[in-house]
């Protein structure tokens, strides 16, 4: 009989990916999120599941709830698929016990997940970053900008910025001129606090490399490039293909997860240039949006991350198989959308077809499928579901 697990926010592509991983190992696995029917919650693969309130409204609710559940259903492990639930449980992760969180110590999540401590420390071990100044106020951010150079690119150091008990979500931006700097700044308030890094704008593409950490030791490591993103400009990989790891980027990854002891997953995000430079971009210490191409193609991070978590040795496999294409079909039928609605009549009719196609094209019989799996469907009917009452509404 295996200890059970608990897996929060089930709405998470990444969670069902997890769900599916652990369950099919006949572990009991109970799904969690702030509704009680999830994406992860409809698979197959799930015994049980429950609600609890927004982590990020009401986080001493989310916790009691978590830790009330947790107990009463006799969970061994705890896996949180967001960084505020991640957050959240890895600083009070004493609620829990017996109950195994799998994340670091609060400060080595800092240091990893604040992205000014994570640059800072990047220059001090050589790792190339962007051209990155930290400004103490208002006049310091403008120097700053006039000094890189523009376009400029915003940071606030953390992606979720907590105050009063409450949880508010940021974002990066772009300004391309001192008026943009003032619209952007006066638009957003997390970008009038400090601290905040101001960088120089990389053009190039997306590369990551994922991670497992067993307490400072690297365990494993995986690589996909990314073939199509929603929005198309750079954002959320919705068909992707697994890659042989880069030498230099396991390189970089490794001498700063060494350095910060870290432990669990994390996904290092780089930006390469046409030359191939890659410069870091952050650091989530979490899983990740395209988990399930991972293990398609053999490196089943849930499945490790488990066994670590109860002091059992992680089965990594010596390599894993490059090529294993895996697709979010909802999320690039967005992206189709999106690109459309760009294109004018007349002379884009020939890009409008192309795009067509290139969509078309991956209906090939070898790209595997994130959500609908013909063994497990339910989650893709529950997908369809939400995806049309959106549109509705």
């Amino acid at each position: 009989m295996h200890p059970a697990v608990l897996i929060l926010d089930g709405n998470q592509r990444s969670a069902l990916a997890a769900t599916r991983s652990l369950g099919s190992r006949g572990i009991s696995v109970t799904v969690a999120d702030e509704t009680y029917r999830t994406l992860a919650g409809s698979s197959r693969y799930c015994r049980n599941r429950f609600s609890y309130p927004s982590p990020t409204a009401r986080p001493d609710d989310f916790l009691y709830a978590v830790q009330r559940n947790a107990a009463a259903r006799a969970v061994s492990v705890i896996l949180p698929m967001t960084e505020v639930s991640a957050y959240l449980l890895a600083r009070n992760r004493d609620l829990f016990a017996p109950a195994v969180v799998p994340l670091p110590d609060p400060d080595t999540w800092d240091l990893i997940a604040n992205k000014c401590r994570l640059l800072q420390v990047a220059n001090q071990l050589q790792v190339p970053a962007p051209e990155t100044l930290f400004p103490d106020n208002t006049d310091e951010l403008v120097a700053a900008a006039e000094h890189i150079g523009f376009p400029v690119v915003l940071k606030p150091c953390r992606s979720k910025v907590w105050h009063n008990g409450r949880c508010t979500a940021t974002s990066v931006h772009v300004a391309c001129t001192l008026s943009e700097l003032a619209t952007l700044t006066a638009a957003h308030e997390y970008l009038r606090d400090f601290p905040l890094a101001v960088q120089a704008h990389v053009p190039g593409s997306g590369l990551g490399i994922f991670a497992l950490y067993n307490h400072g030791k690297a365990v494993t490591f995986f690589a996909h490039q990314r073939i199509r993103e929603k929005p198309p400009s750079g954002g959320v990989s919705v068909l992707s293909e697994s890659v042989a790891v880069r030498a230099d980027l396991q390189a970089y990854a490794s001498r700063l997860l060494d350095h910060a002891r870290w432990h669990g997953v994390a996904m290092v995000e780089f930006r390469g240039t046409e030359d191939g430079t890659p410069y870091l971009m952050e650091i989530n210490p979490r899983f990740w949006g395209s988990l399930q191409l991972s293990i398609d193609a053999g490196v089943d991070f849930p499945s490790m991350l488990y066994d670590l978590a109860l002091g059992n040795a992680p089965a990594a496999p010596e390599s894993y198989r490059a090529g294993i294409r895996t697709r979010w079909l909802l999320g690039d039928l967005d992206r189709l959308y999106l690109v459309l609605r760009k294109r004018q009549t007349g002379a884009a009719d020939t890009s409008r077809l192309r795009e067509i196609l290139r969509f078309l094209r991956f209906f090939d019989g070898k790209t595997r499928y994130e959500v609908n799996r013909i063994d497990d469907l339910k989650p893709f009917f529950f997908e369809i579901s939400q995806y049309l009452s959106q549109l509705v509404s």
